[in-house]
């Protein structure tokens, strides 16, 4: 299984080797409504056997079609999926991301992978990551507003306390005592009460810090949040150096907490955030368009992409244009709407946008500050 945060530039910077594959479904995790996503995969992959079919040899759509059926026809990978489901499959090139959120059911055939419904996730101002930390262990969670799973912690964080110092443990001091008279006597052994653990753990926390900044929140970009008691919680802030890290806390016991109870938590802490950062984005488009810094017109974005002009670009979350970028200046190809194995023209212009440094924020529909499902502003 690909990683979504590693892979993201990669994909939108692929070597043009054509043609692009790109499937999204909503998925279930629950039975009986899972039973149905195999079915509905495989007649997502027909309709691309019959669009590559269309224009390119039957031995060269077999070959990718070939990781495409195999999928479709693997009973365990469909008894663990998520709530969306992205495929991408190119020559030489075959990703699957299993997903938190549901993404419209697409197939699409290009020069281009379709990326908005990964943008979408990617860029969306209310994702987070959770740090569950207890005096024994570690884990990591990701999440929204409405969903949260556990993600598999890089090789290099230590999990336990043993792991991160190893022979270095400072080993409580036990002081032993005899009781009793006559012929014998019974011996106590009992920890020190001087004995503090407050140096280990920092120890502990700083190693964990490092490394979950390290290949975690760089890569991810997204806020986290401490999942802890409150002793351990000081402690951990204390030793922190991560950017990303709220100061508001989940103040229990992370082992002894429901996932329900973590993603609450977590969005009590994200959602003022959340709300402010959408606020100033519209506010910061609104103020450049009246200055003429801006657009909302899908051709003159598809321009003034193509040339670098744009420095952030908000794209509706849910709109989408058929067509296609087709050339270097910006121009623009409108394809029919009920094509649904064509790309879209707002996902190729975000695209264009990050390629040359710019900004793509992918926004609710109800808060975008335009109907066309494009608002740019321009760097100059």
């Amino acid at each position: 299984m690909s990683s979504l945060h590693a892979d993201y530039s990669d994909l939108i910077n692929a070597p043009h080797l054509f043609p692009k594959i790109s499937i999204y479904m909503p998925t279930h995790r629950r039975h009986p409504e899972r039973q149905q996503d195999q079915i509905r995969f495989r007649n997502l992959v027909r309709l691309i056997e019959h669009e590559l079919l269309d224009g390119h040899p039957e031995s060269m759509t077999m070959a990718l079609l070939q990781p495409l059926r195999a999928m479709a026809d693997d009973h365990a990978f469909w008894t663990h999926v998520q709530d969306g489901l992205a495929v991408l499959r190119a020559p030489e090139e075959f990703r699957v991301y299993k997903l938190q959120r549901p993404v419209p059911e697409i197939a699409v055939v290009g020069e281009r992978y379709l990326t908005k419904p990964l943008l979408r996730i990617m860029q969306s101002a209310d994702r987070f990551q959770v740090l569950a930390l207890t005096r024994n262990h570690v884990r990591l969670f990701e999440g929204d507003r409405d969903t949260i799973d556990e993600i598999d912690l890089h090789q290099a964080v230590p999990r336990t306390i043993e792991a991160a110092l190893g022979a270095e443990i400072t080993e409580p001091h036990m002081t032993v005592a005899s009781f009793g008279g006559g012929g014998g006597s019974i011996r106590h052994a009992q920890v020190d009460a001087s004995y503090d653990d407050s140096v280990d753990l920092e120890r502990f926390y700083r190693a964990v810090d490092d490394a979950v900044y390290e290949y975690h929140s760089r890569e991810s970009n997204l806020p986290l949040i401490l999942a802890a008691l409150p002793q351990h919680a000081a402690i951990f802030h204390g030793v922190s150096h991560n950017p990303l890290l709220l100061e508001s806390i989940i103040a229990r016991n992370p082992d002894m907490t429901d996932l329900d109870t973590l993603r609450i938590g977590a969005w009590k802490s994200i959602e003022p955030e959340y709300l402010k950062r959408l606020q100033g984005i519209v506010a910061m488009f609104e103020e450049a368009s009246a200055k003429g810094h801006g657009t909302s017109d899908v051709i003159q974005a598809g321009k003034a992409a193509a040339v670098g002009r744009i420095a952030t670009l908000l794209v509706d979350a849910t709109k989408r244009i058929p067509g296609r970028i087709a050339d270097d200046i910006g121009h623009i190809e409108f394809d029919d709407l009920h094509r649904t194995t064509h790309g879209d023209v707002l996902d190729d212009i975000g695209e264009v946008v990050l390629r040359h440094g710019g900004e793509v924020i992918v926004v609710p529909s109800e808060r975008m500050p335009a109907q066309t499902g494009v608002a740019a502003v321009y760097r100059y």
